[in-house]
């Protein structure tokens, strides 16, 4: 039986291996940006957002959590909020459901039942992930429920059906990595807080290397059923550093079998 690492090693090395990478770990002493043999900024590596942005994107109090007998050990960290302007443009219905789905996140957050959790959101949960890179394609590779997506540098080819991660689409603007990523499904979401969207979304992200170590991030999010008009997040990356830096495996959908299905037993287990 083939392994989910050895299996994610194989599709690196075919999506990648006709367009050799250079300086493959893209970190330097002195933390200088190192480049590609094409003059891009490498990206390789593994990479962590550290916010509280998975708990609500906005500036929020921290509070207790959602699982009283857990007390402290749940409970709903604070933070500053990555909204530019601290401010999303809900249309009046679509913030109504906003609030219903704050009020109910336990049983209604897609995370909580490890569906894969989409762009933005995937860049900022509380987990690793790795970009694999060469002139034509870029690979993403996220710890949380395995999840992964393909970066296509420059397509002209259309999105097939939509897709949990999307279909991204790749462009330099200088020393900047743009994605343009559409036709995402519908069912996730941005947070814990309830922040949601509709077939519509579209966002544009924007990486941008500040040091060796550092990448700036920002996401447009756009989507008309749902949002007034467009709005910016915006947070820095940080590279794991450790020795034996790599991506665990983090299979969770068998934490959550008993949640979705435990209702579908015969006999249930109390």
């Amino acid at each position: 039986m083939i392994t989910f690492s050895a299996f994610r090693r194989f599709t690196y090395a075919t999506l990648l291996a006709a367009a050799p990478i250079v300086a493959l770990s893209a970190q330097s002493p002195t933390g200088a940006i190192t480049r590609t043999a094409d003059g891009k900024p490498n990206l390789t590596g593994i990479w962590q957002a550290m916010n509280t942005a998975n708990w609500d994107l906005q500036a929020h109090d921290a509070k207790m959590g959602p699982v009283v007998s857990l007390a402290a050990a749940f409970a709903v960290q604070p933070g500053p909020g990555v909204v530019e302007g601290n401010e999303i443009p809900y249309l009046p219905d679509a913030l109504k459901q906003k609030r219903a789905n704050a009020a109910n996140w336990m049983a209604l957050d897609p995370e909580v039942k490890c569906y894969m959790p989409g762009i933005p959101r995937a860049t900022y949960q509380p987990f690793p992930f790795q970009i694999v890179q060469s002139p034509n394609t870029v690979v993403m590779s996220y710890e949380f429920s395995s999840t992964s997506r393909i970066v296509r540098m420059g397509t002209k080819e259309e999105s097939p059906a939509p897709a949990w991660m999307g279909w991204n689409v790749g462009k330099w603007d200088g020393d900047t990595l743009v994605i343009d990523v559409t036709d995402q499904m519908e069912e996730t979401w941005f947070d814990r807080a309830g922040n949601f969207h509709s077939d519509a979304l579209h966002v544009v992200e924007r990486i941008t290397p500040i040091d060796g170590n550092t990448l700036k991030y920002e996401a447009t999010i756009e989507d008309p059923k749902v949002f007034s008009r467009p709005w910016t997040i915006s947070m820095p990356l940080y590279r794991r550093r450790e020795a034996n830096a790599q991506l665990m495996e983090y299979k969770c959908v068998p934490f959550a079998e008993e949640l979705m299905y435990g209702h579908l037993r015969k006999k249930p287990t109390r």
